[in-house]
């Protein structure tokens, strides 16, 4: 192993902080080369989860409530797995800027750690599904349904936070169509399995809801192994090593990502549940309201795909940045990511308000008479959307950027406040007190996307007063 790979950090020498690299041009073109393979992927990961939607549906009504109750019990477990293992991105993109490269390395191992403990952990507390499901008032068969279900699928959790970890190595390195095309591969290779194992089509036997979760964990792993594969081959990255010495511990690291992890994992977790309690607060009002909720959220979640892989891009940024001791280099990928994501916003926000039955259409039949109430509702919910989608994507990326900083203890506590104090009782408020309805609920969604959207922005713009720019270096050992 080459030397040079293990070089210090490049401003430890001097203790000054290095002149800029890139002019505000170059970091537009250099975000945007990161981001939009991560934008794709993000879409990408969102059909997968379409595709066993769809087929749920092929095998009947009964078995896509099933594995609806089933995914939506998952969701949170995962995500929250996920925000906290995404606490590797910035602190490799922080030391691939310093050029510590063999703390990249001891990151991705105790990475690892983290993915198998936490995935075993959140595999325990949902494995007896069925109980949940059965006090929550579900059927015993639509229970029954979903735990068999969870017992295959929730073993993803090991290969999907194990993928997380090395594809947030090579984002580090700017590297991200690897991963779309790896996401790709894992779309089509989900259908044939799903195909092979649901229905029981080229000899394999019917499993149903079963071989939905053996596909998703197939897939996942398969997914996993080829991230590996190419880490282990490519000549850039197989210098790392990452799987020699495994089993060593480095206590101080293992630490920092729970430290780090814990806030983001906590804050994706506080903004799902937002949203399901909104969900629960539009069943109140009705079929008609949850059915076009229903719909004007999913438009909403597939337009937030963009800025969310524009945040991706923003920690890896930032983070690069703070490793070099570079304040010029953060604020630059800092603010043209929030504005790449806040523009994009713009586009879709219009979109909303302009031509909202065509996105409708996508999910419901507008020419059917029975149809016409919900029409109107996700039309005039589209509107309050549109609004919506501008503080989400500004929040979102802000969030990202200040994550590249390592900053995600405060931001939690400010995002709970903001969904949680702010964001419901106005919802509430609007939706029942003031008698807005559905209109009234999206407005409280929107108001406390705001406030979120705005503290963040404005803990960016005074990261250095704050003191938000001290890198701290691992113990080595």
């Amino acid at each position: 192993m080459s030397t040079g790979l293990f070089a210090g950090r490049a401003s430890e020498a001097s203790g000054q902080p290095l002149p800029p690299t890139i002019g505000w041009s170059d970091e537009v073109k250099a975000s945007f080369h990161l981001a939009w393979p991560l934008v794709v992927a993000q879409v990408a990961q969102m059909a997968l989860f379409t595709t066993d939607v769809i087929m749920m549906g092929w095998l009947g009504p009964k078995f896509l409530a099933a594995g609806t109750l089933a995914t939506s019990l998952m969701s949170p477990f995962l995500l929250f797995g996920i925000g906290l293992i995404t606490a590797v991105a910035p602190m490799m993109a922080q030391a691939i800027g310093a050029r510590d490269f063999k703390s990249v390395r001891r990151t991705t191992r105790q990475g690892f750690w983290v993915s198998i403990i936490v995935a075993a952990v959140l595999i325990a507390l949902i494995w007896n599904a069925e109980v949940f499901f059965l006090l929550l008032g579900q059927t015993e068969e639509n229970a029954a349904l979903a735990q068999g279900y969870i017992r295959f699928a929730v073993w993803n959790f090991f290969p999907s936070f194990l993928f997380l970890v090395l594809r947030c190595l090579l984002s580090a390195h700017g590297k991200t169509t690897v991963v779309l095309n790896i996401t790709i591969i894992g779309i089509i290779l989900n259908a044939i399995c799903n195909y092979a194992l649901m229905f029981g089509n080229w000899g394999f036997p019917r499993l149903e809801l079963a071989g939905a979760g053996i596909s998703t964990t197939l897939v996942n792993l398969v997914m996993f192994l080829l991230i590996l594969g190419y880490i282990m081959t490519h000549k850039r990255y197989k210098r790392y090593a990452i799987l020699v010495r495994l089993w060593k511990s480095d206590w101080a690291r293992f630490k920092e990502i729970f430290r780090i992890g814990l806030p983001i994992g906590c804050t994706l977790t506080a903004e799902t549940g937002l949203f399901a309690a909104a969900t629960i607060l539009m069943g109140w009002l009705g079929t008609n309201e949850l059915a076009a909720h229903a719909i004007a959220l999913q438009c909403a979640s597939v337009a937030f795909m963009v800025p969310l892989g524009i945040s991706q891009a923003a920690t890896i940024r930032v983070g690069l940045a703070l490793g070099k001791n570079d304040p010029e280099g953060i604020k630059k990928a800092g603010w043209v990511s929030i504005v790449m994501g806040t523009g994009f916003m713009i586009t879709t926000c219009l979109a909303f308000w302009l031509i909202p039955k065509f996105f409708i259409g996508f999910y419901l039949d507008l020419d059917v008479p029975e149809n016409q109430v919900s029409l109107g509702l996700a039309v005039s919910y589209l509107a309050v959307a549109a609004l919506f989608q501008l503080v989400d994507g500004c929040q979102v990326v802000a969030a990202g950027a200040l994550r590249g900083l390592s900053d995600t203890k405060v931001p939690m506590i400010l995002a709970i406040m903001g969904y949680w104090v702010f964001g419901l009782p106005i919802s509430y408020y609007g939706g029942f007190i003031l008698g807005g309805g559905g209109t009234g609920i999206w407005l409280g969604l929107a108001a406390g996307l705001a406030f979120v959207a705005v503290v963040f922005v404005i803990r960016f713009a005074w990261r250095e007063r704050l003191g938000l720019m001290n890198y701290k270096s691992m113990e080595r050992g």
